[in-house]
């Protein structure tokens, strides 16, 4: 059932995404300017879907953290249209001419940015990744697939309806945008194969998705999310400085990939430093250190190896104390996710030598990990942080969602 359930979601993507992929810039904004409206108009609908969604994952016993990754309250509806429209601000980059020469044989030929085709997005919690990751799909000349998770299908219901009924009124087909409404881990395991119609997959939620995905997957994936992402306090650093940082690196939204996992200390301020920590938190932050943090601050157990490699999602974070930023380099490119680093530092010497050594996709000096966000970096909306190489790497926006082709022109020309 779930094999031919998929398919038919596949074949009507499929179908769609080239009446989308002509379509003019002008249509697609009026479009989504109107699903913003009528999301900031159906606010209490919204939320009225989203509490049965709360009240049933309190009933199974899932975590508060996870719950508020879950929530959308009316200020979150509010950012939710108010992040379409700044996707409707953004230039629509399809269509744009990338490159163009003329061969010494006379062809001419250009290479321009084109859409995907079929994306499908496979994801966890946050309904607001349903709506983000639709626009942004839809902008970019796309059909969509979203495969959110059973925790979030009420809202999730509820949203796509909205966005389906409102590009339909604008002439467009409604499985642009599809949701696939059952749940079960088969239908993953069959989007996860269906090549024939989707050209592109990206899963977003825990490192457990994103590697199912990754190693059963035989569409081409992007993998995103998965962020055990450190804060490196030099022997240098401004101590009140580094605890304000790491105070909004782990508890400003913990459950978020851009949050921080674990801090590494120079030796030469550890004491100092876990002093000031100690008054911010007061025990608000549970700690899994090694032996030498353990001496300085409370700590909830001492640190395991799994443990430098946990994203925790919650108040708890992990804790060493290096000797250098060579050491603090070393254990994050051997822990680390490619997310997001930082080092607080004075040293401009240590800041060049950690931002060119750290292998991640943002490193910072003196600055929050949770900066990284397309808006946040002035890059607009993202479908989600890329964490590998190809084809793109950070903030996935407009443009890495699309790909390119040349258009090959010539008076007769044949090849010797």
């Amino acid at each position: 059932m779930s094999i031919e359930y998929i398919e038919n979601l596949g074949r009507n993507a499929k179908s769609a995404a080239p009446l989308i992929a002509g379509s003019e810039t002008a249509k697609k904004n009026e479009a989504l300017s109107e699903i913003a409206r009528r999301i900031n108009q159906n606010t209490r609908e919204i939320i009225a879907a989203n509490t049965i969604d709360i009240e049933n994952a309190r009933k199974n016993g899932m975590s508060e953290a996870m719950i508020d990754r879950l929530t959308l309250t009316e200020k979150r509806i509010s950012v939710m249209a108010e992040g379409i429209g700044q996707v409707v601000a953004l230039p629509d980059p399809i269509g744009t001419l990338l490159s163009e020469k003329t061969l010494p044989n006379g062809l001419n030929v250009k290479k321009i940015r084109v859409p995907m085709g079929v994306i499908g997005i496979i994801f966890e919690s946050r309904p607001n990744v349903t709506v983000d990751a639709a626009a942004l799909c839809f902008k970019a000349g796309s059909a969509v697939i979203l495969r959110g998770g059973s925790d979030a299908i009420n809202s999730n219901k509820f949203l796509v309806g909205l966005m389906r009924k409102t590009i339909a009124d604008f002439g467009f087909p409604e499985d642009c945008i599809q949701l696939v409404e059952d749940t079960s881990h088969e239908t993953a395991n069959e989007m996860m194969r269906l090549n024939r119609y989707i050209d592109l997959l990206i899963p977003r939620g825990s490192g457990r998705l994103i590697r199912a995905v990754i190693e059963n997957s035989t569409v081409p994936v992007i993998q995103t999310g998965e962020g055990n992402c450190h804060v490196f306090v030099d022997e240098s650093a401004d101590l009140d400085m580094a605890v304000n940082i790491i105070n909004n690196a782990k508890t400003q939204r913990p459950s978020v990939c851009n949050a921080i996992e674990s801090i590494l200390i120079h030796e030469k301020i550890a004491e100092q430093f876990f002093a000031k920590l100690d008054e911010c938190w007061h025990g608000k932050v549970a700690i899994v250190g090694d032996k030498r943090t353990s001496d300085l601050i409370n700590v909830e157990r001492l640190a395991e190896e799994a443990d430098y490699g946990t994203e925790y999602l919650d108040l708890r974070l992990s804790s060493k104390i290096v000797s250098s930023v060579d050491e603090a380099i070393s254990h994050i490119n051997k822990y680390g996710t490619m997310h997001s680093e930082c080092i607080v530092t004075n040293s401009d010497e240590n800041a060049a030598k950690f931002q060119c050594a750290v292998d991640a996709a943002a490193v910072y000096v003196n600055a929050s990990t949770r900066f990284t966000d397309g808006f946040e970096l002035g890059l607009g909306a993202e479908i989600g942080i890329s964490t590998q190489k190809l084809h793109a790497r950070g903030p996935m926006g407009l443009e890495e969602i699309t790909t390119y082709k040349y258009l090959i022109s010539g008076n007769g020309q044949i090849r010797g």
